[in-house]
């Protein structure tokens, strides 16, 4: 009997989670399917439902200088962000796996905090830090350190999960037959990690890609990254179709980074 119970619990259990997962996922997902198909509405006010489909606002989007400097600017932005938090994160990582000092704890904390707290907390505060305590004017070069802040968790998490896996004999090992420092790392301890920093590298070039909130409070006025067109145009008259265009480009490239990543993850796993 009391099998019998817990058997109906399980079944019942798995109905709850399998509905309520099936809830969340077109919560997500009909909003983004619902911008696609207005890219395609052949009505500029993108009236429902849809009574003819166009390609007009595609091509209008490819065409609009506007739309395709941001891009650049996102992507000059995500690229050089990128590689800053490659660099930085992976230092971090090996300091904080292979090291003991004061203050571990603390520079650990202080490392991931960017990502845990809320963007408008962290954007206040970088504007704050440039304009107040530096005393430098919002530009491209405080919109990219603005961006490493939080891209460096990515690539921190992923290489001192990775490192703390391999552990370190292999660089022992090297150490004791002579290598450097530098030959370690670029000879035994990078070749082991690479594919973690490189699924690292893309989270955080799609991470940096598509954000909107740090930026808004630490980029120039006259530096606009995708999402801050989008934003500025969403309520625009006829410009509303265009701006779905936009916003599916968009998608579409911050998901082929995540998608890669993934794949790199479950290789490495496998």
């Amino acid at each position: 009997m009391g099998k019998e119970i817990s058997m109906e619990l399980r079944k019942g259990t798995k109905i709850i989670f399998g509905v309520t997962s099936v809830i969340v996922l077109m919560f997500i997902y009909i909003p983004l399917m619902v911008v696609a198909l207005n890219s395609f509405n052949g009505d500029a006010s993108l009236t429902w439902p849809i009574r003819s489909v166009t390609l007009e606002w595609w091509i209008r989007a490819f065409q609009s200088q506007g739309a395709l400097q941001a891009v650049l600017t996102s992507l000059e932005v995500a690229a050089v962000a990128t590689v800053c938090a490659l660099v930085l994160g992976t230092l971090c990582a090996l300091a904080l796996q292979r090291y003991e000092f004061f203050g571990k704890s603390a520079v650990s904390l202080l490392v991931v905090l960017p990502i845990a707290l809320p963007g408008i907390v962290t954007g206040i505060a970088l504007n704050n830090a440039f304009t107040t305590m530096i005393g430098i004017r919002l530009s491209m070069f405080t919109l990219i350190v603005a961006h490493v802040t939080f891209c460096i968790v990515t690539v921190y998490n992923n290489a001192f999960a990775r490192l703390g896996q391999l552990g370190e004999h292999a660089e022992e090992a090297s150490s004791d037959l002579g290598a450097g420092v530098w030959t370690t790392f670029r000879l035994v301890t990078f070749p082991r990690i690479k594919s973690a920093l490189f699924a690292g590298g893309l989270l955080a070039f799609a991470l940096s890609f598509d954000e909107i909130v740090v930026t808004t409070f630490t980029a120039g006025q006259d530096i606009t990254t995708l999402p801050i067109w989008i934003m500025n145009n969403m309520f625009r008259p006829h410009q509303a179709p265009i701006v779905a265009v936009v916003a599916v480009v968009m998608v579409l490239i911050s998901l082929i980074p995540l998608w890669i990543s993934q794949r790199i993850s479950a290789a490495d796993e496998s």
